[in-house]
């Protein structure tokens, strides 16, 4: 099994505590486990990456983030809670340019739809079933929505096929926020 490694945006506790709630009420076991804004995907990222992401997050400034109510993408991959951040569009940009991968997902891009997924495309997953749970769950995000800082970019590693993404190591957006070592090893 290969493992692989995609690089993140963490949202505040209370929110990630609030998806986790909601995908355990509904038993969704998926590789979206923990929640993340995705800011650069599997493609191009193994071990190595990390050296490159702490130089692109340096050089960025924390990325405001705000998060919407659920929505469905239009091919049915995932139900997910919408996220407006050109700042994580810009991170994103940022990382494609530093890494180069060989190959880019379609998703990949200035077309890039930052997101927070609730659940993915399955067998046996209903979306739309869920999305109508999630459009109840989530009514005051779609209403007012939330507005957060990131200032960390998160290395996240999946271990191989039905595996879930969990954190591996993070590096602050902007310099110093975590003195001369730069990075902090997530457990």
């Amino acid at each position: 099994m290969t493992p692989s490694f995609l690089l993140a945006l963490l949202p505040p506790p209370e929110l990630g505590a609030r998806l986790g709630k909601f995908r355990d009420r509904h038993d969704i076991r998926d590789a979206a486990a923990v929640p993340h804004i995705t800011v650069k995907a599997r493609s191009g990222l193994d071990d190595s990456a990390g050296e490159v992401a702490r130089a692109v997050a340096a050089k960025q400034t924390p990325v405001r983030v705000q998060v919407g109510g659920p929505r469905l993408f239009g091919n049915g991959s995932a139900l997910y809670l919408a996220v407006h951040s050109p700042e994580a569009v810009r991170l994103h940009l940022a990382l494609l340019d530093a890494l180069r991968p060989a190959q880019r997902f379609g998703s990949e891009g200035p077309g890039m739809t930052p997101h927070l997924s609730l659940a993915l495309a399955r067998r046996g997953v209903d979306l739309k079933a869920l999305l109508l749970a999630a459009q109840a769950e989530f009514a005051d995000l779609d209403a007012e929505g939330l507005t957060f800082t990131a200032r960390t970019v998160t290395l996240m590693k999946k271990p191989g096929p039905g595996g879930f993404y969990a954190p591996v190591e993070e590096w602050p957006l902007g310099e110093g926020a975590y003195g001369e070592e730069g990075s902090t090893p997530v457990s």
